[in-house]
């Protein structure tokens, strides 16, 4: 009942805030514009989209062979992609999904698989953080006001201060931390706080995986390859409208970043967020705010329509014609373990 009404109102703040971009705009207008959309140039960020997804399948599975399986890339990209349909209806549980997919299929612990996930994502954030900084330095004026008025004020106003939010992160992260220390120092914690101890060791073992791996210089390529992908994937979607095509590369670089901090909020599939974000960042270039609702909703539906078409084949796939197999690596033979 607690998660059915959590995902009900992370839903209700993407409509309220869908509506808030919506509420002053022609709808039919806004169809009509992207029904006009030259589909050549969406059809490339869509081949860019799946070169990403591909490459992001390829990563995951170079994580988790020094764990000791060998993980098949096929059900790799099925349980990845099954995470983005389940994001698309309980936002934060597409990690948890996919793990728990590719746990059952290729018979890997699930805790472990969460630890390679954790140091994927430390991975984006570090790509995400320098993406910034190249904004910064190319957009600056229009990034520094764009955070300001849209994302920073915003939460100063509703905690007081940001002396008040630098207090709640610092002292939420300390007792994070202490209390993680005091759950390993238990000689003889009770079964619910062993569960947790294990898990935690489990993902241990996964973060370790980044200084295991065969070929470190394969995975920063796909890391820096999937990102520099989104930001083509954005800047050629400028193409297939008349009124943002003159948006130049570095334009295409601001839209992804907000874009991604769009996606990152905690509501279905990013709607309303990137909606919002997105729309105001194009009127930053001097376009009006029907032709950034009209960009934003292009280009995140096209992404969304793909997701749900992958995530469905994938789904399929995994339920129906996935075979369930052990992928322990035999140290001696190298071998799979029967």
């Amino acid at each position: 009942m607690k998660g059915a009404i959590k995902t009900l109102l992370f839903l209700a703040i993407g409509a309220g805030l869908l509506w808030l971009t919506f509420r002053n705009q022609d709808f039919s207008m806004v169809i009509e514009k992207i029904s006009h959309a030259n589909l050549g140039w969406l059809g490339l960020s869509i081949v860019l989209s799946i070169a990403a997804l591909i490459s992001r399948a390829l990563r995951w599975k170079q994580l988790i062979e020094p764990l000791g399986y060998r993980v098949r890339f096929t059900t790799a990209f099925n349980a990845m992609m099954f995470g983005y349909v389940a994001n698309l209806a309980i936002p934060r549980i597409g990690e948890i999904s996919k793990c728990g997919a590719l746990s059952k299929s290729e018979d890997i612990p699930f805790e472990k698989l969460i630890g390679t996930v954790i140091v994927e994502r430390m991975a984006d954030v570090i790509l995400l953080i320098v993406c910034i900084g190249l904004v910064a330095i190319l957009e600056f004026e229009r990034l520094g006001g764009f955070l300001a008025e849209h994302i920073w004020n915003p939460v100063i106003e509703k905690t007081g201060s940001a002396g008040m939010l630098i207090a709640i992160l610092g002292i939420g992260s300390a007792a994070g931390i202490f209390l993680i220390y005091k759950l390993f120092k238990m000689e003889n914690p009770p079964a619910s706080i062993q569960k947790i101890k294990n898990l935690m060791k489990g993902i241990g073992e996964g973060l370790a995986t980044v200084t295991q791996l065969k070929n470190k210089w394969l995975f920063v390529f796909h890391s820096v390859f999937i990102w520099v992908v989104y930001i083509f994937m954005t800047y050629v979607c400028f193409f297939a409208l008349p009124e943002t095509s003159g948006l130049d590369l570095s334009a295409g670089l601001f839209m992804m970043v907000i874009g991604g901090i769009g996606m990152t909020a905690p509501v279905q599939g990013g709607i309303g967020t990137y909606h919002l974000l997105v729309s105001k960042g194009i009127e930053l270039y001097g376009l009006n705010a029907t032709d950034g609702i009209v960009f934003a909703t292009m280009v995140h539906g096209t992404q969304t329509i793909l997701l749900i078409i992958l995530g469905g084949i994938s789904m399929t796939a995994l339920f129906f014609f996935t075979k369930p197999r052990p992928s322990r690596i035999d140290e001696s033979s190298g071998k799979y373990q029967k």
